[in-house]
């Protein structure tokens, strides 16, 4: 095994997007094979890699699986993009493979939306949408986000993610505090949240220091599909957080 981390591509217009995959998640980029079938060569490098990023539809992907996958325990974790970066979809090996958490790094990286399906993850209601001051502990943000659940009698097994503005997407308190009750973090772009600036109440300073009206609030709704804003912005100790829940019901 060379790498932990191999991306596969089907068409010569998505190498473009494979080398944006290996700048910013590493590994190595595989496809577009001159003397055999694609398919064929990718049952050979199918083991060579612990997680696979395959730039393709489903179906591509569905077929180039095939017979391939041995064990839950062993087999890769497994990732579809579409080249559009419209979806990123965690297909095999969403907890021992870890495909779901690279899912969420790959649409953190694009902008996709991922996808995941496990029932451990889907059946957790909850996104806390979290924007703090630069420095922050992982220990100040715990204390915020556990009195805010505190507030709506709800339980931190009930978060699905947590949600930040891209301009966090680095911020060691935030990575520490996801690391340690492993929750995956999803990044909203600054772009976007300006284009739905869904604030209760903007703040002047988010503002002055992000471009933003605010932070925890949109971030928390632009994570979801039918998400409904359960605690509004909730600021302690340069923490500010959010609540939405998911509708299990259009």
């Amino acid at each position: 095994m060379t790498s932990p981390l191999g991306i596969w591509i089907v068409r010569a217009e998505a190498e473009k997007l494979g080398r944006q995959l290996v700048a910013g998640l590493g590994g190595e980029l595989f496809g577009l094979q001159t003397n055999r079938s694609n398919r064929e060569a990718y049952k050979d490098h199918f083991t060579y890699h612990r997680q696979w990023i395959l730039v393709m539809t489903t179906g591509i992907a569905v077929r180039y699986l095939q017979g391939l996958p041995k064990d839950k325990a062993t087999d890769p974790g497994v990732v579809v993009l579409d080249e559009g970066c419209r979806f990123a979809i965690a297909l095999l090996g969403g907890h021992e493979g870890g495909a779901n958490e690279l899912a969420y790094r790959v649409a953190n990286l694009t902008g996709a939306v991922p996808v995941i399906t496990t029932a451990t993850e889907t059946l957790k209601p909850l996104i806390v949408g979290v924007g703090c001051r630069n420095g922050i502990s992982a220990e100040k943000i715990s204390t915020v986000i556990d009195d805010a659940l505190t507030k709506i009698s709800r339980r931190r097994a009930e978060i699905r993610e947590i949600a930040t503005i891209d301009l966090k997407a680095q911020e060691p308190g935030l990575l520490e505090y996801c690391q340690r009750h492993h929750l995956l973090l999803r990044i909203i772009s600054q772009k976007l949240i300006q284009d739905r600036p869904w604030v209760t109440s903007a703040s002047a300073w988010v503002r002055e220091n992000t471009g933003v009206d605010g932070v925890c609030e949109p971030c928390a709704l632009l994570a979801t599909f039918r998400g409904k804003l359960i605690l509004p912005k909730t600021t302690r100790d340069g923490v500010a957080v959010a609540i939405v829940e998911e509708a299990s019901e259009p």
